[in-house]
């Protein structure tokens, strides 16, 4: 028996001693080729800026061909840009400092910081300028070696990855994804003909040195501590995989009543579609463009009170509530919910409640088809009609509940300033949203009549059935 166990134990040792030079060996390998990539871009030698050339134009003309692709390139090559990859770590770190891992957080913080920092040093080191091709898809500023958004999707979301891979049963799904990001980011880059392809396969590889060596200072710095060692297949930090399991390894069981329960949602969802309707209908029965008297006289108040300091302050207001800040609003407070309670219920409650106002709100615009107020609109207005409010809906859904989880998941001193502030951003909506002129009083109506019973209907059904987690 004791023979079997040391045999054992030289084996873990020994593959672990393997998996240790292979990881030195590619960090080693990463830097050498970073090192003579840089070279050769630094001194402009002819092949490598032939073949750039070659695949910057080829790609550009593929992504000009379709106004789709090109939509489509543009959205997805945000998952690397700044304000995406600070969300995300923010985020992250939120989540460690929840769940008691403070210094795995500050290493998550480091590393990603230090990689943006470093990408700004080389490219003032190297100086090279953007691509110039024959067909322009979209512009950015700044030098072009390395891709600052493949360096940062590389350092970002590789660090995340070693952290979360003590979660053995996402690790094989996160790693996968983890890596059809970064690729996809790198190749949007040069597709969008912002950079060459050398600056993508520079950030790249600058992105996994920096990986490598921020990931050996922390692992030393466990060593010092006296913590065991471990493969990096296991995650920086093995002993907090129950930490950052959402659930803690607790399985998750479907209530007996689920399928009553959806039905009664499908029912709600069902008479709420019809009481729009007949809301919406009543109020364009003169025709489309013809508002009741009251309804029109609200709007002309407003429009004769306007000065440019509210003008200022109602354009920071859309600029903060609309479509892209509510769906991250929305995902922050999904990760925070689900880091405390340890529980799906919230997650479920906003996004069932998210789901269904969406929903509700899109069916009923196409139908009622109701004009709006203004003479001139905006240029960035969604082409959906006046009735209901699509951004007070989904900002009053969003903010109650917050107020509900709030208010039902602590008893602290702090829970009702944190509803009130969170109940007033649907106000401060309403109120840009009428100061703006897009909106008449009654489509608010409509937004009340959709949010407040659905979140309601959602709440219920989410929050008050039955614990059955074992």
């Amino acid at each position: 028996m004791i023979a079997t166990r040391d045999a054992r134990q030289a084996v873990v040792v020994e593959r672990f001693a393997v998996r240790s030079a292979v990881s030195l060996v590619a960090a080693c390998a990463a830097g050498v080729a970073f090192a003579v990539l840089m070279a050769l871009v630094w001194v402009g030698w002819a092949p490598v800026r032939e073949v750039d050339r070659a695949i910057s134009d080829g790609l550009t003309r593929w992504a000009d061909r379709s106004e789709v692709v090109g939509t489509a390139l543009s959205g997805l090559t945000r998952l690397g840009d700044t304000a995406t990859l600070t969300g995300i770590t923010a985020l992250a770190v939120a989540w460690l400092l929840l769940r008691r891992r403070p210094w795995v957080a500050a290493h998550v913080v480091v590393t990603a910081a230090g990689g943006g920092l470093l990408g700004v040093v080389v490219k003032e080191l190297v100086e090279r300028l953007r691509p110039l091709v024959d067909v322009e898809v979209a512009r950015a500023a700044g030098w072009s070696f390395p891709s600052g958004h493949t360096l940062g999707a590389t350092v970002t979301y590789g660090v995340l990855l070693l952290v979360f891979a003590s979660v053995r049963r996402a690790r094989r799904a996160v790693t996968a994804l983890v890596v059809a990001i970064v690729l996809v980011v790198g190749f949007t880059r040069v597709a969008l003909g912002v950079h060459y392809a050398t600056d993508v396969l520079g950030g790249l590889l600058l992105g996994v040195l920096w990986l490598a060596l921020t990931t050996e200072v922390f692992r030393r710095w466990r060593r010092d501590e006296g913590l065991a060692e471990a493969p990096l297949s296991r995650g920086l930090a093995p002993e907090a995989a129950d930490d950052l399991r959402p659930l803690a390894g607790r399985r998750v069981h479907v209530p007996d009543d689920f399928r009553f329960l959806a039905a009664r949602l499908l029912v709600v969802w069902g008479l709420l579609l019809g009481a729009l309707f007949a809301l919406g209908s009543l109020l364009t029965a003169a025709g489309p463009d013809v508002p009741p008297a009251w309804d029109r006289a609200v709007v002309e108040w407003i429009a004769e009170r306007r000065v440019p300091a509210w003008d200022a302050v109602m354009d920071r207001v859309q600029d903060y509530t609309g479509t892209w800040p509510v769906i991250g609003a929305a995902v922050v407070v999904c990760v925070l919910a689900l880091a405390v309670t340890r529980s799906w219920r919230p997650v479920l409650l906003v996004t069932l409640g998210m789901l269904g106002e969406v929903t509700l709100f899109l069916i009923t615009t196409a139908v009622v088809d109701r004009a709006r107020p203004a003479a001139k609109l905006p240029d960035d207005l969604p082409p959906t009609s006046s009735f209901p409010s699509g951004h007070v809906a989904a900002s009053l859904v969003l903010a109650s509940a917050v107020a509900v989880l709030v208010l039902r998941g602590t008893r602290k001193w702090w829970r009702v300033p944190v509803a009130v502030i969170a109940l007033a951003v649907p106000v401060a909506v309403a109120a840009q949203r009428l100061y703006s002129g897009v909106h008449y009083p009654t489509d608010l109506l409509g937004s009340l009549l959709l949010a407040l019973p659905w979140l309601t209907a959602v709440a219920v059904t989410t929050l008050k059935t039955p614990r059955t987690a074992g």
